[in-house]
């Protein structure tokens, strides 16, 4: 669980970061937690994230998908459009998540679609469908994520950033 498919990137997006010594894949994954709960990015342009989850391993009690899981889900992707929204010299930072959960899921895996809903200059706010294997709604969500310039500070937590 855990392991990271290649995710399908704009050329321009791939070319802008490349140009930087930025491994794409790795700051574009789904993060130390996103792996842990086997969350796979299998597309991510500013326009459109997808990625899915295990259900196994991500549960509550009840054995149903944790709403905590989903809410990682839907954070990454989210993060992720709003990243390559704000380009190279910005860092997303969440500032609000907001999540329903319409039904529970006890197996298979989860796929989660972001889309923008707002893409300006300091914030970035995207909707989150996530649906299990029969395409049933599991869970809405929705993120903003303030856009702030990248500081020299910022280098050595940004993963495959040189220097």
């Amino acid at each position: 669980m855990g392991e990271q498919t290649t995710v399908k990137f704009p050329q321009e997006v791939i070319d802008e970061y490349a140009s930087l010594g930025v491994d794409l894949p790795a700051l574009f994954s789904a993060g130390t937690l996103g792996n842990r709960m086997g969350v796979r990015i299998v597309e991510a342009s500013a326009e459109r994230v997808v990625g899915t989850m295990p259900v196994e391993g991500n549960t509550q009690p009840y054995g149903l998908l944790h709403g905590g899981a989903s809410a990682v889900l839907a954070e990454t992707l989210g993060s992720v459009g709003s990243m390559l929204h704000g380009g190279s010299s910005k860092i997303a930072v969440g500032v609000d998540l907001n999540c329903t959960h319409h039904r529970g899921v006890r197996s298979g895996q989860v796929t989660g679609v972001a889309a923008p809903v707002h893409r300006g200059r300091s914030t970035a706010t995207y909707e989150i469908v996530i649906t299990d294997e029969q395409d049933r709604r599991v869970c809405t969500a929705r993120l903003t994520c303030l856009l702030r310039d990248v500081r020299p500070q910022d280098a050595g937590h940004v993963p495959g950033a040189a220097g």
